[in-house]
């Protein structure tokens, strides 16, 4: 089966468990590193391929030598 490209988010709480309130919360964030999102009309929809990157770019990684 196909990966659809984009989510809505009850879909980007399926595939990525990050749940509406938070999403609602990260849409409404001035901040420059939010959540990416598309806006039509109503409809809030993600792209998944922003999302991982996204992800990566939020990554935190430990000091393994410390």
């Amino acid at each position: 089966m196909e990966e659809k490209r984009w989510l809505t988010p009850p879909g980007l709480y399926k595939e990525y468990n990050f749940s509406e309130d938070w999403q609602a919360k990260a849409r409404m964030s001035k901040s420059k590193s939010g959540l990416p999102f598309c806006k039509i009309g109503r409809f809030i929809l993600y792209d998944r391929y922003e999302i991982d990157q996204w992800i990566e770019k939020h990554q935190i990684r430990g000091d393994r030598n410390g």
